[in-house]
């Protein structure tokens, strides 16, 4: 499978060229895909604008790579799908589980809010065990 790659401050944009994803390269798509959860920038949007077709198995990897990644408390975010795409996509029932976004610009600032919130959490976690920790005292 072959992408363009271009890494941004806190994430990767990976665009395949090729215009249909066929079912056999799914596995190659996840070799390629699950080494950034041990990468310093994690995140990643995936521009689908110059696939015209994907095959359902192949839709099927692409919701199994998400939910993995958000596993890891990493975004995974899909843009730039045309119209037969997302009617394919929410004909598998695939859709309604992946974070899409219709634009490029819109999968950024969704990867930039999931950060803030992460950090939000990250940040307020301590404080809340450590309030109940002086309760329990």
């Amino acid at each position: 499978m072959q992408v363009k790659i271009d890494t941004k401050e806190k994430f990767t944009v990976i665009t395949p060229v090729d215009p249909v994803l066929y079912d056999n390269l799914a596995e190659s798509a996840t070799q390629m895909l699950l080494p950034y959860l041990q990468k310093d920038i994690k995140n990643i949007v995936l521009n689908l604008k110059e696939v015209k077709h994907m095959e359902a198995d192949f839709a099927g990897t692409l919701a199994s790579l998400q939910q993995k990644f958000y596993e890891y408390n990493v975004s995974f975010v899909i843009c730039c799908l045309n119209e037969k795409m997302e009617d394919f996509l929410e004909e598998l029932e695939i859709l309604e589980f992946l974070n899409a976004a219709p634009t490029e610009t819109e999968a950024w600032d969704i990867v930039q809010m999931e950060e803030i919130e992460r950090e939000l959490l990250d940040d307020s976690e301590p404080l809340f065990n450590d309030h109940r920790e002086k309760d329990r005292d």
